[in-house]
């Protein structure tokens, strides 16, 4: 039996199996767990807070930003723009009107001519030779008949007596009535052949400008094919035609004494002014348009024949009408619609219907009003009933007249 002195001294000794906690780890466990729960509530926190910014994005997006016009009655009339084309007052397609070879040409394209001018000369010998021919018959025949005519007075002498017969007087009026026929026919020939002999020159029939040239020397040209192509063209370009297609809707707009603005490419930002000189008073049924004449001075040979020109036809205002800028306009399957936005901000579609087309605007007599908030450049994916957004910029600016 051990002594009080080992009990003693084996109770002093550590126990070095026993676990023994150590000092304030339960407080940090505490602190680490306070930790834990404070991260997840902010990561809860910070997860909501940006599923609701993100609903909020969402439903601003869904609200579009739209500008929006107030709408001002016309004030004035505008101009329609339709396309016109410029023609030589006069245009001569010179063709041949005798068969032959070109011996020489004197003008090219482009060149001035005066009337009578020669152009070309076609080969005249045998048109020559036919002319000396036509005159040698009428002198041949005219003699023939010049005799007959005298044997008829002798005739007519003795028929006085009763020396001849009045079968034998009736023959020689026959040879005399014969002779002077075929006289006739000479005549006709000889003028025939010296028409030929002219028309182997080629002249120019008014004052004006070569435009065209398809021969040269040595060509042979032969009338009356159907194929044949002009040997010379000459235009007349010191004042010039201007043709328009005007549509039966603005045809009530054409009246006597009235002028119109136009431009060409070749000249940017220059105006010319024609005036109307004819109409057709009748509308094409194919194309719904009624032709218009219009005349224009060209002396200083500034336009062309066969320029495109742009025509400025001033139409007046309609009464009780509203101008709206094309790109405010709608096409639906329900015909022409405008959006406009009422007082709640909520989109709202109204059909209209367009009496004059201007290109950049268009006037409407039914479907708006003066008080209508009219959205510019709507898109394609805006319904009535949509909430928007009205936001100032160019396009909240009043339309004008």
């Amino acid at each position: 039996m051990p002594d009080k002195s080992e009990q003693s001294d084996s109770a002093m000794e550590p126990d070095i199996l026993r676990h023994s906690m150590p000092p304030r780890l339960k407080f940090y466990g505490l602190v680490a767990v306070a930790v834990a729960v404070v991260v997840v509530v902010a990561g809860l926190a910070l997860r909501f807070y940006s599923a609701g910014a993100t609903r909020n994005w969402t439903d601003a997006q869904s609200v579009q930003d739209v500008q929006v016009i107030k709408l001002t009655g016309v004030g004035k009339g505008g101009d329609v723009i339709l396309p016109g084309t410029l023609e030589a007052f006069t245009n001569a397609p010179l063709f041949a009107q005798v068969s032959g070879y070109i011996q020489k040409w004197y003008f090219d394209i482009g060149a001035r001519v005066k009337k009578g001018d020669l152009l070309a000369q076609i080969d005249p010998r045998p048109y020559q030779a036919a002319l000396d021919q036509a005159k040698g018959d009428l002198a041949r025949d005219s003699a023939t008949l010049a005799n007959a005519r005298v044997d008829l007075r002798r005739y007519q002498a003795l028929a006085a007596q009763n020396a001849i017969s009045q079968q034998q007087l009736a023959t020689q009026q026959a040879t005399v009535a014969a002779d002077a026929g075929v006289v006739e026919t000479d005549k006709a020939a000889v003028e025939t052949a010296q028409i030929n002999l002219g028309y182997t020159r080629i002249v120019a029939p008014f004052d004006g400008i070569v435009t065209s040239r398809s021969i040269d020397v040595g060509n042979l040209v032969t009338v009356g094919t159907p194929s044949s192509t002009p040997l010379f063209t000459v235009t007349d370009q010191s004042r010039l035609r201007v043709y328009v297609q005007v549509p039966q809707s603005y045809s009530s707009v054409i009246h006597p004494g009235m002028t119109v603005r136009f431009t060409v490419p070749e000249y940017p930002g220059r105006d010319f002014t024609a005036r109307l000189v004819a109409t057709a008073n009748a509308v094409q049924t194919d194309t719904g348009t009624q032709l218009v004449q219009f005349m224009i001075d060209n002396h200083d040979g500034a336009l062309k024949p066969g320029d495109y020109a742009t025509i400025h036809l001033t139409v007046p205002p309609g009464k009780g009408t509203l101008r709206v800028p094309a790109t405010a306009l709608m096409f639906r399957d329900q015909g022409m619609m405008v959006a406009t936005v009422d007082g709640s901000n909520h989109v709202v579609l109204k059909p209209v219907t367009i009496v004059t087309d201007f290109g950049n605007a268009v006037e409407v007599s039914s479907g708006l009003s003066p008080d209508d908030r009219v959205i510019d450049n709507p898109p394609d994916s805006l319904r009535a009933g949509d909430p928007v957004r009205v936001t100032v910029g160019p396009g909240s600016q009043p339309a004008a007249n």
